[in-house]
């Protein structure tokens, strides 16, 4: 089998949040972006947005052979991770999974939720857009994500400040995976 260039990806993606259980977009509107009335552009991103499946298999094992007959899975964990570029009060409520932003005449304010160990948090569904081989569009949506690292801002003269933001994603139902790709073809 010989290299085919088509297959060859690179480029930006964008990442959308919306809150657990929002619609997601039709796979037939692969090549639209989400709508705005669920969807939200977090904005700019550095240092790409990635996509990554952790599996752990457990070995089985008898007595009469030295081979791994086999394995099972019993674990998988999918997460986005990227850094988020802008900074906003709106930003940080997603990546602590709480709070909410406040706009007053000439200021903003963010207040975390006041959670117990005891309180439900606020789960988000994640769309990613990229480039899919061929150079058409690939989705990934995450339906129920949350932020799970924690997360810091700093300022300095010579870096740019940015939230570095990885969302975990958890089960969601019997017939509902906790993720889903979408390829656009033609």
């Amino acid at each position: 089998m010989g290299v085919s260039a088509s297959n060859l990806t690179m480029g930006p993606g964008t990442l959308y949040h919306a809150p657990f259980g929002t619609a997601e977009p039709a796979d037939a509107d692969i090549n639209t972006t989400p709508a705005s009335s669920g969807w939200t552009d977090v904005g700019g991103t550095t240092d790409g947005i990635q996509l990554k499946v952790d599996q752990t298999y457990k070995e089985l094992e008898v007595d009469q052979i030295v081979d791994i007959p086999g394995r099972r899975l019993t674990k998988r964990e999918a997460t986005i991770e990227t850094k988020l570029a802008e900074p906003t009060l709106a930003n940080l409520s997603l990546v602590l999974n709480a709070g909410t932003p406040m706009s007053g005449a000439n200021y903003s304010t963010y207040t975390p939720g006041n959670d117990t160990s005891a309180s439900q948090p606020r789960y988000a569904a994640l769309c990613f857009d990229g480039i899919a081989p061929g150079g058409f569009r690939r989705r990934v949506i995450l339906r129920k994500t949350l932020s799970v690292e924690g997360i810091s801002l700093a300022y300095s003269k010579d870096n740019q400040s940015v939230f570095t933001a990885s969302f975990s994603a958890h089960y969601v139902s019997p017939s509902i995976p906790p993720f889903r790709v979408i390829d656009q073809t033609a």
